[in-house]
This record gives structure tokens, sequence and C-alpha cells, in this order.
């Protein structure tokens, strides 16, 4: 649907003739002049037996004044009805669930042997290369960011604000967070974000590469502590388990996806990484409300422009005339 030109109130147009009608219902300013005194004037007076009138000048306006002030009325009237460009429907994103990244950045995930613009790279730039394009995607949820190893942290609380959730990500790298890899601990970390807010709609996307080495809470007793704070958690395997430099615990991740009604999915290249940030975009679409909005642009300020400097015109080149008409006054009486 293109964009239209509306206009919000078009009765205000019942208003254009009130100046025909002032002009007509009520009667013209009469000015009292000055009369021209005749030498025998008095004499005529007395001869005729006829009596002074007084006399009244009613000033005309030139046909330019109407078109001028009638351009102006018009303008006004124009800007009143309060004109605007509609344009075509559009969903307003639902915000309406909150999405939280939890991010393994173990020592692991320095290991170069992710492909990325034909050179070999740190999984964790690559992994991070797709997440940017991924939290971009997600315009109407609420993002949080979550990093682990040995230690588990939010590195963002749940916001609105993809931008921000964006840049955090970019700032963070491996090590930070210790070199173990504590799945646990990350997941219980996550449900005591998701418990701060009031959303209903909580999913966590973990992802890691490597084998949980923590004692503290084991994934499966997190994983089911998620599920009963109704929690989805979809679990991100990095490599190829069994590869050397992998210690990929894919049978851990798939139980902790089943058990939160969540799925797995195993990225062995920044490729499959790709394609799975896309299925997720299936499993987890961004929700819009069922009511449309409509933009819409204002044009009034054009017509009540056109009408002001109009006024303003007038006014200048009536104080203009008037100047020269008191100097040519001024000229003659000194003649």
């Amino acid at each position: 649907m293109p964009e239209n030109f509306e206009i919000a109130y078009p009765w205000v147009f019942v208003l254009l003739p009130i100046p025909l009608l002032v002009y007509w219902l009520f009667p013209a300013i009469r000015i009292k002049s000055s009369t021209l005194l005749l030498s025998n004037y008095q004499k005529a007076i007395s001869y005729s037996g006829e009596k002074p009138k007084s006399a009244a000048e009613i000033k005309k306006r030139s046909i330019f004044f109407w078109i001028w002030f009638g351009i102006i009325w018009i303008a006004i009237i124009s800007s009143l009805s309060s004109p605007q460009i509609v344009g075509k429907p559009e969903l307003q994103v639902k915000t309406s669930r909150n999405f939280l990244i939890t991010a393994d950045i173990s020592f692991s995930m320095a290991t170069k042997d992710w492909m990325m613009e034909g050179e070999k790279v740190r999984r964790w730039d690559a992994v991070k290369s797709v997440m940017h394009d991924f939290i971009k995607k997600r315009e109407g949820d609420r993002m949080g960011l979550i990093f682990f190893a040995s230690s588990a942290y939010i590195q963002a609380p749940f916001t609105p604000e993809l931008e921000t959730v964006d840049q955090l990500l970019e700032e963070a790298d491996v090590g930070m967070a210790g070199q173990m890899t504590y799945i646990g601990k990350a997941i219980t970390k996550g449900i005591e974000i998701f418990e701060k807010d009031s959303l209903e709609s909580k999913v966590m996307l973990l992802i890691t590469d490597g084998v949980d080495g923590g004692s503290d809470i084991l994934p499966l007793d997190a994983a089911d502590l998620a599920r009963k704070d109704s929690v989805v958690v979809h679990t991100i395997g990095i490599g190829e388990p069994g590869e050397s430099g992998s210690d990929l615990d894919e049978e851990t991740l798939e139980e902790i996806a089943e058990l939160t009604g969540g799925q797995y999915f195993r990225a062995k290249d920044k490729e499959r990484l790709e394609e799975i940030y896309t299925e997720l975009d299936k499993l987890e679409p961004i929700e819009f409300e069922e009511k449309e909005y409509r933009p819409v642009r204002l044009l009034y300020p054009y017509p009540l422009a056109l009408a002001i400097g109009m006024l303003m015109l007038y006014f200048l080149i009536s104080m203009i005339l008037n100047l020269e008409r008191l100097i040519i006054r001024k000229e003659a009486k000194n003649v």
C-alpha cells in the first residue's frame, strides 16, 4: 500500500467563507477627512440656503490586496486542517521474550581451526562474527549476555538496546572468565538473571566447545532447574568431537536441550554456524503486534510558514510605502 495524502480535519474548510461574511454583514469603516475651504464658501451657503453636510471617506482596497490576503487565509485554514502523508501500514514489533546468549570463552575457544575469509582464525573470533549478525536481527527481543569458563558472569543484563549488547560482545575475549568450562555454573547464572525479569517467554542459547569440568552443580541438574523455571535452552556444540584438540561433550548438550524443550546443533565451521542461527530464527520467530502502525508525516508547518511569510512581507512593503509617502510630503512642504 503506497503513501497517501490525507487531511485530518477536513471540516475546518467550512471556515473559508468567514472573511466574505464579515465583509457583507458589517459596514465598511468610514474615515473622517478634512474639507477643502473655498474663498466664497460661506456666501454660497447663504445664497443656496443649504446646510453643509459632514463627509467621510471609505478606503478602497486594490484587487492585489484581496488576492494576497485570500491566499494567507487559505494557507491558515489549510494548516488548521492538519494535512499529512500517511505511509503504508507496518506491523509493530512486540517485545515478548528474553533471549539470553551464554557463551563459552575458556582457553579452548582460542584454538585456530576455523576458516574465515580464507584464513585460519580462533573459534571465538568466528563465533563472535556470526553472533553480531544474529543479535542485530533479533529486533523486538530483550537480549542479555553471559560469558563463562571457570566462572560465569553477566556481561549485559536484559535490554532492548541491541547495539549495546553487540558492543559488549565485541569487548569480550577468551580467558576473561578463566581456563576451564563450567557449563552447570553458566546455566544457573542464566536462571538467576531470568528470575529477575517478569517476561514469561525465556530462551537461552548455550554455546560451548568443551566438556563440563565443574563440581558445584552438574549440567543436567542445572538444566532441570531451568526446565522448572520454564527456560528453553538451545545448545550449540563448537568443533568436531573426537578430533585432536576437541573435547566436545555432545551427549550432555543434547540432553540439556531435550530436557528443557530446546534443540541441539553442532557447528563444525562458520558456514554451519550461520545456518544454525537461521534455524534458530525459525524456532524462535520475532513476534509482532496484531495492530498495524501507520507512519504519519505532518505537513501543517508548510502552509503555516507560507501564511506567516506573506503577512510579514505585506507589513514590510506597507512600512516602506508609508515611509516613502512621508518623505514626499516633507519635500513638498519644503518646496
